[in-house]
């Protein structure tokens, strides 16, 4: 795959051209707090995963409108202090898989939450969580569910639930709240752009090639789903553009961007057509705190900088979480 975006000199200066609707922070203020009127309640059953140098709870709690969400909690064996926090979003189509996956921050001391995404789950890995709430007709996938009201669309419902995650994840006795990052790929960017917007008291954030941003671009410049699920319902629904990017203007990683406060580091791929690095870099470059660094990966599609980026990210959270043993 050849490079199909703007080149990276004019990337580092890119500006989404989407408009923030004027009730994007009352929008947010008041889903959080319809969502905080119902008890967190979050719950934590140890589960036996045939390793001897993890423990790992499987996690309950309520997220949007009450209903239960579930995660996996992991931390070093035998921690007895707080440690440093991880909470990390899946991909687009995956849940929160098996238990025994997820040893990469554990293994490095952090106590590291996995959110398990509604409704999704069986595309890539499995999860268990299911989405409660209906929607009008949308194409096939999960970015055109309810796309013509903000109230109804679905990721009014994950952004809440990541917000209750963290804050899920911050209950448990062995989590050092005072150090909490989050971090994901792809989708799981994208939630953690959202949470960065809506949490002031994080520590770092770390999001890889993420999805969900500068929609109207990423709608005309990729034919590669998700963002293509856009196009097919828009193909449908000829006379509903602008009531459907009004609605994606509250759900614009460029938004939340731009109101983060926590230390950052991206990543991008300049061969990514899932993901066009144009839409990484109009969040980045709107991300409000001067502490930032973006790693870009000329030769690389939607995998982004994998292995590679992990190294980077481990010195990374290291530098600004401590290290958790």
């Amino acid at each position: 795959m050849a490079l199909f975006d703007l080149p990276l000199d004019r990337l580092r200066s890119y500006r989404s051209g989407s408009t923030e609707p004027e009730g994007f922070d009352g929008f947010w203020a008041g889903t959080l707090a319809q969502a905080r009127q119902h008890d967190l309640d979050p719950r934590f059953e140890r589960v036996a995963t045939g390793l001897s140098t993890v423990t790992t709870y499987d996690v309950t709690f309520a997220g949007f409108g009450g209903h239960p969400v579930k995660g996996w909690l992991t931390h070093p064996a035998g921690a007895a202090e707080p440690l440093p926090l991880l909470v990390e979003f899946v991909g687009y189509g995956g849940g929160r898989g098996l238990a025994h996956t997820h040893l990469l921050w554990a293994s490095a001391g952090y106590a590291h939450f996995v959110m398990d995404t509604r409704g999704q789950g069986s595309g890539w890995s499995t999860g268990d969580t299911d989405d409660p709430v209906g929607s009008a007709p949308a194409s096939p996938g999960f970015l055109t569910r309810g796309i013509e009201d903000p109230d109804a669309f679905y990721y009014r419902r994950v952004f809440t639930d990541a917000v209750r995650a963290v804050e899920a994840a911050r209950s448990h006795p062995l989590t050092d709240s005072s150090r909490t990052a989050v971090t994901g790929v792809s989708q799981g960017g994208g939630i953690t752009l959202a949470v960065a917007g809506l949490m002031h008291d994080l520590s770092a954030v770390a999001p890889d090639v993420p999805f969900l941003c500068d929609y109207q671009r990423a709608a005309t410049i990729t034919d590669e789903m998700p963002y293509r699920e856009i196009g097919r319902y828009l193909s449908a629904h000829r006379d509903r553009r602008d009531r459907v990017f009004e609605t994606l203007s509250y759900f614009d990683g460029v938004h939340f961007a731009a109101r983060a406060t926590a230390p950052a580091l991206f990543s991008t791929a300049l061969e990514d057509e899932v993901c066009p690095p144009s839409t990484v870099f109009a969040a980045y470059n709107s991300y409000a705190q001067d502490d930032k660094r973006i790693e870009v990966y000329d030769f690389n599609g939607h995998e982004g900088g994998g292995p590679f980026q992990q190294v980077k990210q481990l010195d990374w959270f290291a530098e600004r979480l401590g290290a958790g043993i």
